[in-house]
């Protein structure tokens, strides 16, 4: 019926985010572009280009900002095999927080004992450790006095920033792992941080609720964002002069417009949401308390996909809880993620149908807390932060945990032969 049909067209316009007109502008635009991109590909498609990931070795699409290279990776996947996981050993404490080098040779990770290590992603080194100190010494000692959280590092490789519960964050040099700035200003523990890609602008979050961008080549403080009901938990950001975070237990994703010092408010989980990550400039993916991941586009208020209890149940039969998702990742501008929680296993996921859909692929095990994962830039392989507690907490401990950081390599399925070599034999 007619009114059936207007308030079907007033539902679907709620979903939508408020855009401004330039902003519809551009939407429009870029929907145009890709429409006028596909039907052009049956008629001349691109010349391929060296590409890291797919079996062919090369790609019909280059792989700079904004493409959409590897969109299909999940296909080229093969299981990971457990034998050929590696584990290093350095930490004291359950590991929080790592990232990988823009150039997939080092993996620096930290943890609740204050300590940060450089490792060789090839030979499984220790290239450098700064250990944790005692609480007070921070400018005496060079590294964090309290638990690690979150960490990130610049796109030219060049800084590395740390945050901690002791609301510090520290810029250090990623070649040398000598400190060269602290940053203070936050209230509350640092909880995420996150360099836009391409610059040395760094964006934080905070126990505090509060967003922060800072210059790291000039150590200058840019300005302070609010709008979270509850301590943050997450952050990341890319390209673009925005960042997005997850807000624990106000229930909302937020998408920071920097710029125009505005935000979009996205919900749809129902417990603490604890994880985020941008999958490409359109999408992003985030883990909750309540075993949910939620894949989300920038444009609608509401999940295009949510998986729940994601990596099963735990607890007695009478009394049954979803296992906590603690990390999520993405490969960037693919289809493929991974997802950590304390129940045994690392998950990988494929996102299907125009990121509408989220599809199990294999379970990877790994016992302990996953704090944290995160795809090498090439996709060879995926490194997961374990513990015996959770990153934010001691709500469970698991003893036979290591306290550990785990690389998986990620091998590729031998390309099928062609059909003009098997006419030619």
């Amino acid at each position: 019926s007619p009114s059936l049909g207007r308030r079907r067209r007033r539902e679907a316009a709620e979903e939508e985010v408020e855009e401004t007109p330039q902003e519809k502008k551009l939407r429009l635009a870029k929907l145009y572009l890709e429409e006028l991109r596909q039907h052009g590909e049956s008629r001349l498609a691109p010349a391929p280009v060296p590409c890291g990931l797919c079996s062919s070795d090369t790609h019909a699409w280059g792989g700079g900002q904004g493409s959409p290279a590897h969109i299909l990776t999940s296909l080229q996947v093969q299981p990971p095999d457990p034998a050929s996981i590696r584990v290093l050993v350095g930490h004291k404490l359950p590991v929080t927080c790592l990232v990988i080098s823009p150039d997939d040779r080092f993996i620096f990770s930290a943890s609740k004992d204050g300590s940060l290590i450089k490792w060789e992603v090839e030979s499984g080194k220790r290239l450098c450790m700064v250990p944790g100190g005692k609480k007070g010494t921070e400018e005496r000692h060079m590294g964090h006095a309290s638990h690690i959280l979150c960490m990130a590092i610049s796109s030219d490789g060049k800084y590395l920033a740390t945050g901690d519960r002791n609301k510090l964050i520290m810029i250090w040099d990623a070649a040398t792992c000598k400190r060269l700035h602290i940053f203070t200003g936050h209230r509350d523990a640092v909880s995420g941080l996150s360099f836009r890609k391409g610059t040395h602008q760094l964006y934080s979050a905070s126990h505090d609720r509060s967003v922060k961008v800072w210059n790291v080549a000039e150590n200058a403080y840019v300005e302070t964002l609010f709008g979270h009901q509850d301590v943050i938990t997450g952050l990341d950001s890319l390209s673009r002069e925005c960042c997005v975070t997850s807000g624990g237990r106000d229930g909302s994703v937020r998408l920071w417009k920097i710029p125009e010092e505005s935000q979009l408010v996205f919900s749809g989980h129902q417990g603490s949401i604890d994880c985020i990550q941008l999958i490409n400039e359109e999408h992003m993916v985030s883990g909750a308390d309540d075993g949910s991941i939620a894949l989300w586009g920038l444009t609608k208020k509401k999940p295009l996909a949510l998986a729940r209890q994601a990596h099963g149940m735990q607890g007695t039969q009478d009394l049954q809880q979803p296992y906590w998702i603690s990390a999520v990742a993405a490969l960037r501008s693919s289809d493929l993620l991974a997802t950590g929680s304390h129940s045994a296993s690392v998950k990988l996921w494929k996102c299907s149908e125009g990121f509408r859909k989220l599809e199990p692929l294999w379970d990877i095990p790994l016992v302990g807390f996953v704090n944290s994962l995160k795809f090498s830039s090439a996709g060879d392989f995926l490194v997961a932060g374990l513990g015996q507690e959770h990153r934010l907490g001691r709500w469970w401990r698991i003893k036979e945990a290591k306290n550990s950081i785990c690389i998986i390599p990620l091998k590729r399925r031998a390309a099928p032969p062609s059909p003009k070599a098997s006419d030619s034999s």
